[in-house]
């Protein structure tokens, strides 16, 4: 997770940042399954149902986040971070 968190806090292209948050969902299910599995209740199936539905929104967001990037590189030609500053007056 902390990994993630670094490389989305470092990058200035928004595909770097889009990369670190989706590390950082991936990150959620694997301590989300670590948890189902060494929890109190082995048989459980709360924790694969918990994954199934991240991975659902993690693809959502991926989706949507690219469909943005590309609607902005086509927009002003870039996807630096830095350089987009589309809410201004």
């Amino acid at each position: 997770f902390a990994m993630g968190l670094v490389i989305a806090l470092s990058k200035r292209n928004s595909i770097g940042i889009l990369m670190g948050v989706e590390l950082m969902l991936n990150a959620v299910n694997l301590v989300l399954i670590t948890f189902a599995r060494f929890g109190e209740s082995t048989m459980s199936i709360t924790g694969h149902a918990f994954v199934a539905f991240v991975i659902t929104v993690a693809a959502a967001e991926a989706a949507v986040a690219l469909a943005l990037i590309i609607s902005v590189y086509r927009t002003r030609g870039t996807i630096e971070v830095d350089r987009l500053n589309l809410l201004r007056f």
